[in-house]
């Protein structure tokens, strides 16, 4: 996972895979953690509000999608273009350089065309990786690529305080056996209660707390290295998931098909709208990542449509796992973490079956553990960099120090004492999507998509690749929806 990577160089045709591989990975890179703790925020939300409402997210997400590749299509046809400019000034020095700081300069894209010096029919193929850290460097100003950054960054340790309390509190909600006499299925467990017995001086909290410890004494010393995921970890880890899924959705319909369903969830419910919304936003991410999943993709002549059915079969997975989830589950049941309604000591698990039960509730454990480390050592990569951007100087610069020791512990420290100071996983995941996410997923790409329009639509009339949201009416509305969204959130949130 790189989402900020420098590169733009060109994929080699062993690398390359088909439109259905393309589905495939795509797919697998957005269902992920935020599936999880989607079927709470459906109960918090009511099943037709949330029906609704994701529905639109998601239109939402697949819209700056299109203009995610766009700007990628735009972008290697700038590339190219440069190139080719660059090798006829090395040829001949005329006063069109690239590499003019006069005030004359103008887009590169327009000279070529005012000069003469632009092909008829640019290609618009994508066939180099464009980063989104890439496009942004391409088109934003210092000030916007420092802003873009900070985003990233802000998304990545939302991230990884995600993952620094969802397996602690997996790990604990499998060690604490102990459950209140008088413990009724409405109510939820306390952190205050003990952790093995009436007696035990150690609460589930304080459990948690040593989990978390763990967590980051094993997994933290990671951040300071350099780490790659190889594919067999990345298979394990797509046949585990996988395997939880669809066994989770199968309980919820046999206990359905049975006749013992037992949620009565609510048809609407305006003050769980908040939460379903940051669920939702980070649980259709992949803009960050997407260059380096659809790049490869050999034949893109129905790149959108590859695109639009990988998100409509997203939505019918969501849909599935959290309408089954509210309506087998009691009222007020459905844990933040979906896999936890599994457990052997929960209130009305849904299934008896030990295997199951632990395998289910210690699934998180094992895939987020595996992502933990790469993405530690993105989020240190992203600090080197803003820092070095800031200074106007190179990474290589810095000294070892901040390099090696300042950086990853910044990158480190944060996320563990925000899981130390809360374990509420679907809050966290709330935030991060509202927030950061929506910066990631509707505000980045409407802006490139627009600046990189300024040097190509007055030009080209029509090009490969190019967004069927084409009218400037599709940004102004995602920054608007963006605006309004995130009102309403911290109005609801915070006030």
């Amino acid at each position: 996972m790189g989402p900020t990577g420098d590169s733009a160089g060109p994929i080699q045709p062993s690398d390359m895979y088909s439109r259905l591989v393309g589905y495939v990975y795509v797919f697998n890179l957005i269902v992920g953690t935020g599936a999880l703790t989607m079927p709470a925020a459906f109960g918090e939300a009511g099943w037709l509000l949330s029906l609704i409402a994701i529905i639109v997210l998601a239109f939402m997400s697949f819209l700056t999608l299109t203009f995610m590749i766009e700007t990628m299509a735009i972008s290697n046809a700038r590339l190219r273009f440069e190139r080719a400019i660059s090798q006829a000034g090395q040829k001949d020095n005329s006063d069109h350089s690239i590499n003019s700081d006069s005030e004359e300069t103008q887009p590169l894209l327009h000279k070529g065309v005012m000069t003469g010096q632009m092909d008829a029919s640019p290609s618009f193929e994508i066939t180099s990786t464009m980063e989104m850290g890439t496009m942004a460097s391409m088109y934003f100003n210092k000030v916007g690529v420092v802003l873009f950054n900070l985003c990233i960054i802000i998304y990545l340790y939302g991230d990884l305080s995600i993952y620094a309390a969802a397996v602690p509190k997996s790990l604990r909600d499998v060690a604490c056996t102990y459950t209140p006499q008088n413990f009724s299925c409405n109510e939820t467990v306390g952190e205050t209660i003990p952790c093995w017995s009436e007696d035990s001086s150690l609460t589930r909290m304080d459990t948690y707390r040593i989990f978390v410890a763990a967590f980051a004494i094993l997994l933290g010393p990671f951040t300071f290295f350099n780490l790659q995921k190889t594919k067999y970890m990345q298979l394990v880890t797509s046949v585990t998931r996988w395997l939880a899924f669809v066994i989770m959705i199968v309980l919820a319909c046999k206990r359905l098909g049975e006749g013992e369903g037992r949620g009565r969830p609510a048809v609407a419910n305006i003050s769980g709208v908040p939460s379903l919304f940051g669920v939702c936003v980070y649980s259709f991410m992949c803009h960050h990542s997407l260059p380096s999943m659809v790049t490869p993709i050999r034949n893109k002549s129905r790149l959108y449509s590859v695109m639009l059915a990988d998100y409509g079969t997203i939505l019918i997975f969501y849909l599935i796992l959290s309408m089954t989830a509210v309506f087998a589950i009691t009222n007020g049941g459905i844990k933040d973490l979906y896999t936890l309604n599994f457990e052997a000591q929960g209130c009305d698990p849904l299934t008896s079956v030990v295997p199951l039960q632990y395998f289910l509730v210690l699934f998180p454990v094992f895939t987020l553990s595996t992502n933990f480390p790469i993405i530690a050592i993105t989020l240190r990569n992203n600090l080197i960099a803003m820092f070095s951007m800031i200074r106007s100087n190179r990474s290589s610069s810095m000294s070892a120090l901040t390099r090696r020791i300042l950086c990853p512990l910044l990158a480190l420290l944060p996320p563990i004492a925000v899981a130390l100071g809360t374990n509420q996983v679907e809050v966290l995941v709330g935030i991060t999507g509202s927030y950061a996410g929506a910066g990631i997923q509707y505000v980045i790409p409407a802006a490139l998509v627009w600046l990189a329009r300024k040097d190509f639509v007055a030009i080209v009339g029509g090009y490969q690749h190019r967004s069927p949201f084409a009218h400037k009416g599709w940004i102004i509305l995602t920054f608007a929806w963006t605006c309004i969204a995130v009102a309403f959130v911290t109005v609801n949130h915070f006030i």
